[in-house]
């Protein structure tokens, strides 16, 4: 799979959001009001109420915002593959994604270089982009795909590689780790927990490490995909 893959030239990459405020009722009317909209036909297929739902808000960039972005490239030391990992995260959303424009625009700007996320493409790549406009941010090229043909489009998406045209087909990150004998990157919390450990811990440093612990599963299963062998814990470095 993917023979030609340079993993040198790969961004690995994974979000954590949050809803912008934690509680539906923390919502002016005009925002409940559109939030009942948007989720009419979830709150009928379940049965449930506008604020019983809105624990699913983390998921709809409309609502909800980016609280950590972990990336993580492989690289060649001493012979060795090493994973470097690097966060951006916190209360200000507009500042991080700032952050993470900077670093992709400057140290990946040369022609080559991808990004690749777990449903990437149907989740972390229009979020982001998405908040960034919202924020009055300029996308940087690597998400603005706005006319370009899908070949130049540079997204890789592990989960996309796993269905092999079956486009019903959904499997978490989490199973594909399982699967393939990886350390399981849901060995503390997992997403739908991530909103209360930013507003009622504020633990980001748990998200981060969380967020890491994603990218670094990620990359261990595009290895896997390709037949290499896993990188070993003490070559993973966060800076």
């Amino acid at each position: 799979m993917l023979n030609n893959l340079d993993l040198s030239k790969v961004i690995f990459i994974d979000i954590e959001t949050v809803p912008c405020v934690y509680h539906f009722s923390e919502l002016d009317e005009r925002g409940k009001e559109l939030w009942n909209k948007k989720t009419r036909f979830l709150q009928e297929r379940e049965g449930i109420s506008p604020a019983q739902i809105y624990e699913k808000a983390g998921i709809y960039s409309e609502f909800a915002k980016v609280a950590c972005i972990s990336i993580g490239l492989v690289v060649q030391k001493d012979g060795e593959q090493q994973i470097r990992l690097k966060s951006f995260a916190g209360t200000d959303e507009k500042e991080l994604l700032q952050e993470f424009i900077d670093l992709v625009e400057t140290k990946f700007a040369m022609p080559g270089y991808m990004l690749c996320a777990h449903n990437g493409k149907e989740f972390d790549y229009p979020f982001l982009s998405r908040r960034m406009l919202i924020n009055g941010l300029k996308l940087p090229n690597l998400l603005n795909i706005a006319g370009k043909k899908p070949w130049e489009i540079s997204h890789l998406d592990t989960m996309e590689l796993w269905k092999f045209g079956d486009y019903k087909h959904y499997t978490s990150l989490e199973l594909l780790t399982y699967i393939f004998d990886i350390p399981t990157p849901k060995d503390d919390i997992d997403g739908s927990q991530v909103a209360a450990v930013f507003y009622e811990e504020g633990d980001i440093d748990r998200i981060i490490k969380y967020c890491e612990k994603d990218v670094i599963a990620t990359v261990q299963l595009m290895l896997r995909y390709n037949g290499l062998p896993l990188i070993h814990e003490d070559f993973m470095i966060s800076t």
